[in-house]
């Protein structure tokens, strides 16, 4: 049985809703796209979730942190996503002046597919959640025949938490929708979501392993 679930609960709930890459491209597709495109991009962060949870599990996880080079590039990958994802938004507003979309469907169809991924490969390529699931979930683990189960038990229910705020997170910003859709709005939005990316990127490219 685990030892101090309930403070595990609380620690991780208030990591979770640090902002981070992951709320900046839910918030950016959920007042872009509405409802729907938020919830594909957190679909695709619990999955990115479950991958690392599995991983740190198996011992992958430990693989990548202790090899300079698997490190590396993980690191660089997410880096440049970021960052990709960051000039994508800022030359959106440079380009084009945003509309509030009177009709979901004229939406551009590409974006719409790419919510998914965008979750998926933001918090996939992050190096620092492998990290973050070796170094935090073990101190609430304990040791022994058990410790597989309690890991994974962990692991799952952190995916769920982030379940939890990101959906209360993405309603929250719905309910608030008509202010977050003007077109002025929309667009600070996108250029603040764009340069908080780059810089998100910046920080994990030049950060020390």
């Amino acid at each position: 049985m685990m030892e101090n679930y309930f403070l595990f609960i609380f620690m991780a709930f208030m990591l979770i809703i640090l902002p981070g890459p992951d709320t900046a491209i839910i918030t950016k597709n959920t007042i872009s796209k509405r409802k729907a495109a938020g919830l594909q991009t957190t679909a695709g962060t619990l999955i990115a979730l479950l991958i690392h949870t599995m991983a740190a599990v198996f011992g992958l996880s430990a693989l990548i942190v202790k090899s300079a080079f698997l490190f590396s590039i993980l690191k660089y990958a997410g880096a440049v996503y970021l960052i990709y994802l960051g000039c994508k938004s800022i030359l959106f507003i440079i380009k084009k002046q945003p509309q509030a979309p009177s009709d979901p469907e004229q939406v551009n169809k590409f974006a719409k597919e790419s919510n998914f991924r965008q979750g998926f490969l933001t918090n996939l390529l992050n190096p620092k959640v492998a990290v973050f699931f070796l170094t935090f979930l073990p101190q609430f683990a304990g040791k022994g025949d058990h410790a597989f189960f309690e890991f994974l038990a962990l692991g799952l229910t952190y995916t769920l938490l982030t379940l939890i705020w990101f959906f209360f997170y993405i309603y929250l910003i719905h309910f608030v929708s008509d202010f977050m859709k003007k077109p002025t709005t929309m667009k600070a939005v996108e250029g603040l979501t764009g340069a908080v990316l780059i810089l998100f990127g910046l920080k994990l490219a030049l950060e020390k392993n």
